[in-house]
């Protein structure tokens, strides 16, 4: 059986409609990364703008040979940076340990270590599985109520808008990376990431692991008095 194919309008009223869905369909789809740009507008900035506060969170981003990829330890760059100028006394490092082989927090507290950031003042968050995970356990099960969040440019908008939904007051930091494949396909990828972002910011769904309050983020900041 032949595939059809579809019929192309024959008249200029057709044609008309044919663009006017077409136009329709790609406002609706770059709906979600206005929603980003406008409502996170006045809360991004570099490590030098960044507002002193109690807890930044680093966002995981991949890991090669057990080691943090570039991408990610610039954005611990930037949160060690942070720490040593003062304007924050905790970083708490979110991220995937979903495997025994694959430990994202752990290799990212090593890497603070020997940046200078005390062992004393990171915490783990082992569930941080995407960006609203990572946000809604901030709030719910690390008791953070507002922080400055680290990320690429091409992820921090929506960082920061998805914590603000889950009720973490934040301010983003986005760090510097080089236009290679990597960035233009995070780039392309937050496209489409926007609508999820869009979905979870209207419906809240539960973490994919949300479990019991962890006294971990407290503590540091105990450590730091």
């Amino acid at each position: 059986m032949g595939i059809r194919r579809p019929r192309l309008p024959r008249t200029r009223t057709g044609w008309r409609r044919l663009v006017q869905g077409v136009m329709g369909a790609c406002v609706l789809g770059l709906l979600p990364s206005t929603w980003l740009f406008v409502s996170t507008a006045d809360r991004l900035g570099t490590t030098a703008d960044a507002p002193r506060t109690e807890v930044a969170v680093v966002f995981g981003a991949g890991l090669w040979d057990g080691e943090p990829s570039p991408y990610l330890a610039h954005r611990l760059d930037a949160a060690a940076e942070l720490y040593r100028a003062g304007r924050i006394e905790v970083v708490l490092v979110t991220g995937d340990n979903s495997r025994k082989d694959y430990d994202e927090p752990d290799a990212m507290r090593t890497y603070l270590t020997r940046h200078g950031v005390p062992d004393a003042r990171i915490v783990s968050d082992y569930a941080g599985f995407d960006t609203w995970d990572s946000c809604v356990r901030a709030r719910k099960i690390f008791g953070v109520d507002r922080a400055v969040l680290i990320s690429q440019g091409f992820h921090i908008r929506r960082a920061v808008a998805l914590c603000r939904e889950a009720g973490v007051e934040s301010y983003g930091v986005g760090v510097d990376a080089v236009h290679d494949a990597t960035w233009y396909y995070g780039g392309a990828r937050e496209v489409l990431a926007a609508g999820k972002a869009a979905l979870d910011a209207v419906f809240e769904p539960d973490p994919r692991f949300l479990g019991p309050k962890e006294p971990g983020v407290e503590r540091a900041l105990a450590t730091a008095e």
